[in-house]
């Protein structure tokens, strides 16, 4: 029986905070949006990278998927998140002063991103690219969202924490754990480091965070924010509560397993490659849970769609979720993953979830939103159904040719004739193919922006019928007693804040630990006989400079111990052969052709002409041309502290190395130069980047023990 009393309060809430973030979310998606379709343009139409080296593919492509997953869905993250943190627990945020700093904080990193990348400042890990002092502000401004977010459930006037919150507490606490462990590097100059893990530990180390970053960062938060704003929106209860138990836990423990992935048929040892798929296949079952929970909670209220058309954008999120934690699993095994892996299928994938799930929920998040925050109503309810269908007609062009571009890849690269040789031996004729379906992508990008621009205006209009006085609304809430249900074991459980979130960080921490198992136990793996010499240091400038322009995201360097692939590129990668690399280079996607066995393979005229013209080896390639390679010069001097800081992490250099390398860099550029100068190339490139690139470049394969260098 209830005996408590009910007490009414009013509570201000902190709503401008909400408009900020909620505003800046709108800023930063245009801004991702259309770096994405500058981008898309620029494979379709090579010209398009203009011959300046901020706005090549390699330079734009870590500010697109960092504007769109940073800016524009962390600031959407936020804005949600301290709504209906506020409203579920009946109380005003912790600190007026700390979500300030919070959202300032934000957008200096955003912007300083927005700088650092074009110029080239980049760790080289994909969806970690920002270099060691942005690392450091993400881990304080993250700090202070955590500090604020925690105590607001300290301070709480409702004791039971609704299944949103669950998820907000399983994302800052892993995101935290990720960005920290993945980000410890040793810093070289203000804007350059290099990880503390190499090769093989640093590819699982890697994609531990690649993995997970889209699970706690573009999964988690977004399922918080739909168990929310859906049943608010439909102004129904969640269809099931008990299924919400299931799905959080399941999903939380198994998700941080499946990193590995990412990895099949590399380097990675066969163990942690079975883990990782055996875990994505589970992941179906929790995925689809909460997307059928999400779902059915309007069920009974199909005609709600009629009534209020914002619904539309949560029912298509939640229908994409359902889709992309289906596709994710299927390209989880093996058998699929060697056709998918590398190729555009995966730039499908990603999408279908970014724009579909993360995109669908946050547009119908802030048309319910701006309506309660200024106090007013959606100026065009027509705007709002066009922009859908424009969206949606966008999602699925660009879903549907990149499926099928990857598609055509892969079974290209893997096609053999009756007498055992390639199919399709010229890996050019695998691009020229897509080509058309890569100008399909761009329209389906360039009508998703239509649609958003729809929802700017719409945005606007709305905004600008607001009363012009917005006085702090008091928001009255009713405290009561909790009946027998609260006797549930998970309802105490909801009850005991600090106690819930070590469990949500003990059941993240589990599968971490046992996941990341093969770095800490690295020489298991190690065969002596095919130990690598290190690189030289020229070698190690080139590897910068390559990091520097993006290339590892075109191009692999790790051969799959697949038929079609040794007969395309040699021998299978080995462990070894990566064995010092900072950071890892075995790539995500073959824009262009493997590299990992590219040394000597042609001359170093050949690679100088291909830098500067693509197109004058390669008639029909897509590749941007280089010439500020042939115009910048080497920073010699600083290998010096490069080559110090590789050796302190375990690189076996000689302390002669150390000392001379920017001597023994300069005398390796003088005979590289003298090689193209003697070939009918161009004089004077001894102390120019393209030479320490080539230097590289011509080192991919070739580091043996015993082999000359």
């Amino acid at each position: 029986m209830n005996t408590s009393k009910n007490l009414i309060e009013e509570i201000f809430y902190d709503d401008d905070i909400v408009k900020k973030f909620t505003l800046a979310t709108l800023l930063w998606a245009l801004a991702a949006f259309i770096f994405g379709l500058f981008i898309a343009l620029e494979l379709a139409y090579w010209p398009m990278n203009m011959n300046l080296e901020w706005i090549t593919f390699g330079r734009l492509r870590p500010l697109h998927t960092n504007a769109a997953i940073f800016a524009f869905a962390g600031n959407a993250i936020f804005a949600g998140i301290y709504y209906s943190t506020q409203r579920l627990l009946k109380t005003r945020l912790f600190s007026d002063t700390l979500s300030r700093i919070h959202f300032w904080g934000w957008q200096l990193i955003i912007i300083s991103a927005a700088i650092t990348l074009p110029l080239g400042y980049t760790q080289g890990k994909e969806y970690a690219e920002l270099e060691w002092p942005i690392d450091i502000a993400i881990t304080v401004i993250w700090v202070v969202f955590a500090v604020n977010f925690f105590m607001t459930i300290r301070q709480r006037r409702e004791k039971h924490m609704y299944v949103a919150i669950w998820f907000y507490i399983a994302t800052i606490i892993t995101v935290a754990v990720l960005h920290i462990v993945n980000s410890i590097a040793i810093p070289v100059g203000p804007f350059k480091s290099y990880p503390v893990y190499s090769g093989i530990q640093d590819a699982l180390v890697q994609w531990w965070y690649g993995h997970n970053a889209v699970a706690f960062f573009l999964t988690t938060p977004f399922l918080g924010l739909m168990y929310y704003f859906v049943p608010k929106a439909a102004n129904r209860p969640i269809y099931s509560y008990r299924l919400s138990i299931v799905h959080f836990w399941s999903l939380v423990f198994i998700y941080i397993w499946a990193g590995p992935h990412h990895l099949l048929y590399t380097s990675l040892p066969e163990w942690a490659q079975t883990l990782g798929m055996v875990f994505s296949i589970m992941l179906w079952a929790p995925s689809w849970g909460g997307m059928i929970n999400g779902l059915l909670t309007l069920k009974g209220s199909w005609d709600l769609l009629r009534k209020e058309p914002l619904l539309k954008f949560f029912v298509a999120a939640l229908t994409f979720y359902g889709m992309a934690t289906f596709e994710g699993p299927l390209l989880s095994i093996k058998s699929v993953s060697a056709i998918g892996h590398y190729t555009d299928w995966i730039i499908g994938h990603v999408h279908s979830g970014a724009l579909g799930w993360n995109g669908f929920l946050s547009f119908g998040m802030i048309y319910y939103l701006v309506p309660r925050l200024w106090n007013t109503k959606l100026y065009s309810k027509k705007l709002l159904e066009n922009h859908f269908w424009i969206g949606l007609v966008g999602i699925l062009l660009y879903y549907i040719s990149m499926v099928t571009a990857g598609i055509t890849q892969g079974l290209m690269w893997r096609a053999i004739n009756k007498d055992g040789t390639l199919t399709y031996p010229d890996f050019i004729e695998t691009v020229v193919r897509i080509v058309p379906l890569y100008w399909v992508r761009a329209l389906g990008g360039a009508l998703f922006i239509i649609g958003f621009l729809l929802m700017c205006y719409n945005i606007f209009k709305t905004i600008q019928m607001a009363p012009k006085a917005q006085p702090s609304q008091a928001h009255s809430v009713t405290r009561t007693g909790y009946d027998e249900v609260t006797k549930e074991t998970h309802r105490k459980l909801e009850g005991m804040g600090f106690t819930f979130s070590v469990l949500a960080f003990i059941a993240i921490l589990v599968g971490s630990v046992i996941e990341i198992y093969p770095t800490l136990a690295l020489h298991k793996y190690i065969t002596p006989a095919n130990l690598v010499n290190p690189e030289s240091p020229l070698e190690i400038a080139g590897r910068d400079i390559y990091i520097r322009e993006g290339c590892y995201l075109c191009h692999s360097q790790q051969i799959r111990p697949i038929v079609s692939e040794v007969l395309r590129y040699g021998k299978a990668s080995t462990v070894e052969e990566s064995l010092y690399d900072r950071p890892f280079q075995w790539g995500s996607k073959r824009t262009g052709p493997d590299l990992a066995r590219v040394g000597k393979k042609y001359p170093n005229l050949w690679h100088y002409s291909h830098m500067m013209d693509p197109r004058a080896v390669t008639p029909r390639s897509i590749m941007p041309n280089y010439p500020w390679l042939a115009e910048k010069n080497t920073d010699f001097i600083s290998l010096r502290k490069s080559l110090s800081v590789m050796k302190h992490l375990g690189v076996p250099y000689e302390e002669d190395d150390v000392a001379n390398a920017d001597i023994k860099a300069q005398k390796q550029a003088k005979t590289i130069a003298e090689d193209i100068e003697k070939n009918g190339g161009p004089k004077g490139l001894e102390k120019k980047e393209i030479v320490a690139l080539i230097a590289y470049l011509q080192s991919l394969g070739q580091k043996a023990q015993g082999a000359a260098q």
